[in-house]
């Protein structure tokens, strides 16, 4: 007994020695970034030194719909609010505040991250510091970012699948990743290639080297002749010619970003949506060679998520984050009526094949079915547990698809409310979903990055698709794929 007993003590620490790994960077304590004396007794202006900084540095991440952890750094009341972890600025106390300590680098994570190209430097992070010591002081107008900020390239970590498109001939998913356009068989789920502009750059005049827009691609939609693609970003919209793979037209000017893009059903017009968040949404109907047609004002008080013509092309349908479907005359822009009932954000709006109704999204859960003529609701439809973010109506009849922040997609009934099927294995926030014009596919894409293609007649999953530079490893498994054991 003394004998074994004696060669265990010999060998365990032996067997300790053997298999001591090197210590992982990943685990490596943070770098504090290095503080400058910044040599005055003055209040720092949150309005005009620090908003401007989060502005430039942390806006990608952290305002409008885009909140990481649940943080706004957009306005102060946001920013004072906190996010996920609670009260993230303890005011006149900088060393327990949590934004400071992320942001100086002192705790992980560390922010903005080592991917981003834009860090803060020591001289922002001890003007941050001074501002919460001072009592983190507020403006005399609380004001919100000014996005006339120099825009960079959002991180790379960063690739929400914001925007999908089934092209007429169904030959092709388009999806809009982060801030590239990737293009899939819409049979097998296979890559064919990406869209890029080789001519992007940010606004500092740095080269966006495999990019279609510098910012998040929000939002897109074939032309019915397949030719064009529409795609629209921060305070752009790209025309994209299909044959060639190349832009042909790059339409600027919006005020932010440009969340929504609908065609008309012949093909003349397109219209898009969008505007900064608590001021006049845009809603805007161009020509299809991407000439101005006409310019809604005051059409919103809010940004505008959803834009949709209806069957004979003579009026748009409009939905908005000030709780209101609209219906617009074509091309003149003339108000018609709105709907009202949701209690939150209206992300997404739709009409039946013969324009009767309209099915409304939002960001209460809910979906709504409205008589047009009547301008009543004819139901509420429940079943989601987290925001309705996007809706599209399959072409020639009165079934919808959704997509929702539960992960949750499904096909409707606009007749009885009824749910048809579902498009199971999200694995995270939904903001994406497209469907075929007879529709028998159907994508999502989301929070997660990847886009799952499906059956749109049985629900099944053909893919989960990713570019190939997002594909794991052979001896990886993908996201959707359990771990062998």
């Amino acid at each position: 007994m003394n004998r074994i007993a004696f060669a265990v003590l010999i060998l365990v620490p032996t067997a300790g020695f053997a298999q001591e790994k090197k210590p992982d960077p990943k685990d490596a304590p943070p770098v504090p970034i290095v503080l400058v004396d910044l040599k005055r007794t003055g209040a720092v202006s949150f309005e005009k030194e620090i908003l401007p900084i989060f502005g430039a540095k942390c806006h990608v991440c952290h305002s409008g719909n885009l909140t990481e952890g649940k943080l706004d750094l957009s306005t102060y009341a946001s920013m004072m609010k906190g996010g996920k972890r609670g009260i993230d600025i303890v005011a006149g106390k900088a060393d327990e505040s949590y934004l400071f300590k992320v942001s100086g680098h002192i705790v992980k994570p560390i922010m903005p991250p080592k991917s981003e190209e834009n860090p803060l430097t020591g001289a922002e992070v001890s003007l941050i510091k001074l501002w919460i010591n001072q009592g983190a002081k507020p403006p005399a107008i609380d004001t919100k970012i000014k996005r006339t900020v120099v825009l960079s390239l959002p991180p790379i970590l960063v690739k929400p699948v914001r925007a999908l498109a089934v092209s007429p001939d169904k030959t092709t998913v388009a999806a809009g990743r982060g801030n590239q356009i990737h293009l899939f068989d819409a049979k097998t789920g296979d890559f064919k290639k990406s869209l890029i502009d080789s001519e992007l750059k940010t606004s500092d005049g740095k080269p966006a080297a495999n990019s279609a827009h510098v910012s998040l691609v929000e939002s897109m939609a074939y032309s019915p002749d397949g030719k064009t693609l529409a795609t629209g970003s921060f305070q752009e919209v790209t025309l994209w010619d299909m044959d060639k793979g190349t832009p042909k037209l790059r339409i600027a000017g919006f005020a932010d970003r440009v969340v929504a893009i609908s065609y008309s059903v012949d093909g003349k017009l397109f219209a898009t949506g969008g505007g900064a968040p608590t001021e006049d949404g845009e809603i805007r109907i161009y020509a299809a060679d991407g000439k101005l047609v006409t310019d809604i004002k005051n059409g919103h008080s809010d940004t505008v998520f959803g834009v949709s013509f209806s069957p004979d092309g003579k009026l748009l349908a409009t939905a908005a984050a000030d709780k209101f479907v609209k219906v617009f005359e074509v091309p003149a822009g003339k108000f018609v009526k709105s709907f009202e009932g949701h209690t939150h954000h209206v992300l997404d709006v739709g009409w039946t094949n013969d324009g009767k109704k309209l099915a409304s999204a939002g960001a209460d859960n809910i979906i709504k079915v409205w008589d047009y003529e009547k301008g009543e609701k004819v139901r509420d439809i429940a079943g989601n547990t987290k925001q309705v973010t996007r809706l599209l109506f399959v072409p020639k009849t009165a079934t919808f698809v959704t997509c929702a922040g539960d992960a949750g997609a499904k096909l409707w009934s606009a007749e009885n409310g009824g749910a048809m099927r579902s498009f199971d294995g999200g694995k995270d926030f939904l903001y994406a979903v497209t469907v075929s014009d007879d529709g028998k596919i159907v994508a999502t894409g989301g929070e997660d990055g990847i886009i799952r293609l499906f059956n749109g007649v049985d629900g099944k999953l053909i893919k989960a698709m990713l570019p190939p530079d997002a594909e794991p490893k052979k001896d990886e498994p993908k996201k959707d794929e359990p771990k062998k054991k």
